[in-house]
């Protein structure tokens, strides 16, 4: 973006228009008074006396000298004082400008030091003092939103470390009941096996999610494309799905014409449309249908999954796809994740160039997944 500096122009040129000016003005009249004005006469009377009584010079000698010194080089004392008069105006006038960086300094250090205070500057400033009130606002978001990001895996934790405890809690307790009981019946012996079993399946998925949160930490996603039957894959995701579909009366539907291809890296594309997929059976309506639907479009792969059930609220269609932000926040994690899905969902279509988007209301809640065809 192209910066107007045109006030700051105009303001340094009438600047230095109003000094040269000041220092015509002045040098004029140092030559009206002193040289060729009405403190001539008082001036040749000085200096005389001063060659008389300290060079000792006599009255002629020392008018002879007035009139070598001053008389025939008029023009050189007025261009050595206007020199002079020129450099020390201009010296004042620096400092006037040097005030400019000066205050930039100070609205540079209140940037660093996270001050709660709007910058201001000159009004001739006014390109920096926008630009640099855009830089501390989106700095002090980001400071917000890390902020409000690490306190979100800070309390998703604590909910997992509590939630381990139970299933914990459970496993010993059934364990201890059965090394206790060596003639328990067969049929009881069972139950307690199967219900260690499950509590066994859900702290393995605490102690993943954990792991889950590190790795999002730490990772740098690295694609490895090829070209990929987008139908074959939507398909495939739907039938994979179906264990978790057919308890609420729920199906994905794939609705795809003709043959699409995406050149993308499979494993993390498939990754996304299983946490979208994800997502929407777990906020859809019982006996729902999940539509699973992409076109192309000016050199472009728009992919959509599409549901009924709760609206999601605009001001959390815009956090959705932060980390560690779940949409159900009375969800526990018995019925509800780390808050990754989406965020990592976002992460890997973004290093493939895309985008991800979110819009719901009363009828149905549609994320798309827009990727470039060939990349």
């Amino acid at each position: 973006m192209k910066i107007d500096f045109g006030k700051l122009k105009r303001t340094i040129m009438l600047q230095i228009l109003l000094i040269l000016v000041i220092t015509l003005l002045v040098g004029y009249f140092i030559s009206y008074v002193f040289i060729d004005g009405v403190l001539q006469a008082p001036f040749a009377d000085w200096f005389i006396r001063f060659c008389e009584n300290v060079l000792q010079l006599d009255y002629f000698s020392a008018q002879r000298a007035y009139g070598i010194l001053f008389r025939q080089n008029k023009s050189l004392w007025l261009a050595i004082g206007l020199i002079i008069l020129l450099l020390v105006i201009f010296y004042f006038a620096l400092s006037r400008f040097t005030k400019y960086f000066n205050q930039i300094a100070i609205g540079v250090n209140m940037l660093s030091e996270e001050s709660n205070q709007e910058i201001s500057l000159p009004s001739e400033l006014d390109f920096m003092e926008k630009k640099l009130n855009d830089a501390k606002n989106k700095l002090e978001k980001r400071a917000k939103d890390a902020q409000e990001a690490e306190q979100r895996k800070n309390d998703l934790v604590v909910y997992l470390a509590h939630d381990i405890k139970t299933p914990l809690t459970s496993m010993i307790g059934y364990l201890s009941l059965l090394d206790e009981a060596k003639d328990m019946p067969v049929d009881q012996k069972e139950k307690y096996v199967k219900i260690s079993l499950e509590k066994s399946y859900r702290l393995e998925q605490l102690i993943n999610e954990f792991f889950e949160i590190t790795r999002f930490n730490l990772q740098s996603i690295i694609l490895d494309k090829e070209s990929i039957n987008l139908n074959y894959m939507l398909m495939q995701l739907a039938d994979e799905f179906y264990p978790l579909l057919a308890p609420k009366g729920q199906q994905a539907i794939v609705n795809i014409e003709g043959e699409m291809k995406v050149f993308a890296d499979a494993n993390k594309l498939a990754r996304v449309f299983n946490n979208i997929l994800k997502n929407a059976i777990a906020y859809s309506d019982d006996n729902s249908i999940i539509h699973i639907s992409a076109h192309h479009q000016n050199d472009q792969t728009f992919i959509s999954f599409t549901n009924k059930g709760k609206t999601i609220p605009p001001e959390k269609l815009m956090m959705i796809f932060e980390k560690f932000y779940r949409l159900d926040s009375s969800r526990s994690t018995q019925s509800g994740g780390a808050g990754l899905g989406l965020a990592i969902a976002n992460e890997i279509v973004h290093a493939h160039g895309g985008t991800i988007s979110a819009s719901s209301n009363d009828e149905k809640t549609v994320f798309t997944v827009m990727l470039p065809t060939l990349s």
